[in-house]
């Protein structure tokens, strides 16, 4: 395994993280069993992985804990997260002690107030972050994020705006092939800033999935978002795989995200331990060539939205 710096937090990380959300919320959206789960996160943790994302929505907090019972708390990062929207400060507080019981720990690595929405921001830092800021005293968790809400804020004004604020230690930032806004808009400054920051949707659905990726380019080029000959072809990025180059297109999705400067750990979720053995070995791989780098950026740069939300189609939009 392959380990960062996460930021100012100062934490050593594994580049390559495990999260228990999504569509798979590590097996239990195939109706897997807690077992299943609990077997998937410690083959993760065998094989170098010490960051474990999870959150009161998924469903799984229980089950990371179980995970992590035996193992020695010094020798994992446990983050986990709860929705800000329309929460008060005594609920937030409630919350995190809600998962600390949930996991079976004592103290927290990272608490992030999740899917904090532009329009919801200033609330959140008047409100919710003074409360938690006093739980953080009382040794409840170490360090504080903030994720934005992946296809409802598309260009990172949430994230933006957290940048000029010192309250946040890590921040959870949306980045794949086909949404790469966060290159000029998030990454750069939060790696000035010394945040450390997690890769959310590197690989989801339409971008990790060939021909559901080939419709949705077909759609954007049939709208005029993409050149007319991206319709004509069902391997648009066909390009990216080849000797020197990537296996398969997921291969490549985890190599673009895991070696784009300022990012610190990559994260990903699966219910399935041969899949997780695969994108761990991809994120250890070295970057892709920068000519298929660099015509990513060219071809796909000014998109927006694609691959962010399994309940989504696609969305279009340019600078």
């Amino acid at each position: 395994m392959d380990y960062t710096t996460l930021g100012r937090t100062g934490l050593k990380v594994s580049v390559a993280g495990l999260g228990s959300g999504g569509p798979s919320r590590i097996g239990q959206g195939a109706g897997l069993s807690n077992a299943h789960g609990v077997a998937l996160i410690r083959r993760a943790f065998d094989l170098g992985v010490n960051f474990f994302d999870t959150a009161e929505s998924y469903g799984t907090e229980e089950i990371l804990g179980a995970a992590m019972k035996d193992v020695p708390r010094d020798s994992v990062i446990l983050s986990t997260k709860y929705y800000s929207q329309d929460a008060s400060a005594d609920r937030i507080v409630q919350a995190l002690d809600d998962s600390l019981r949930n996991i079976g720990t004592d103290y927290l690595d990272i608490f992030h107030l999740h899917g904090v929405l532009p329009e919801d921001y200033d609330r959140t830092v008047d409100s919710l972050v003074p409360a938690l800021m006093r739980e953080r005293e009382r040794g409840k968790f170490r360090f504080l994020g903030i994720t934005e809400r992946t296809s409802a804020d598309l260009d990172h004004v949430a994230l933006t705006r957290a940048l000029g604020d010192d309250c946040w230690d890590v921040m959870m930032v949306s980045f794949n092939l086909m949404h790469q806004g966060a290159r000029a808009r998030v990454l750069p400054k939060a790696k000035k800033r010394n945040l450390g920051t997690v890769i959310m949707a590197p690989a989801r659905c339409r971008v990790s999935t060939p021909d559901r990726l080939a419709q949705a380019i077909t759609a954007l080029a049939e709208q005029g978002a993409l050149p007319p000959a991206f319709g004509e072809t069902d391997d648009p990025l066909g390009f990216l795989v080849h000797e020197g180059g990537a296996d398969s297109l997921m291969d490549a999705a985890y190599r673009f995200a895991r070696h784009e400067t300022g990012a610190d750990v990559v994260l990903f979720g699966t219910g399935d331990l041969g899949h997780l053995e695969a994108n761990i070995a991809s994120l250890l791989k070295p970057p892709l060539p920068k000519a298929d780098v660099d015509r990513l950026a060219t071809q796909f740069g000014h998109l927006k939205g694609i691959g962010l939300d399994q309940g989504r189609g696609y969305q279009t939009a340019v600078p």
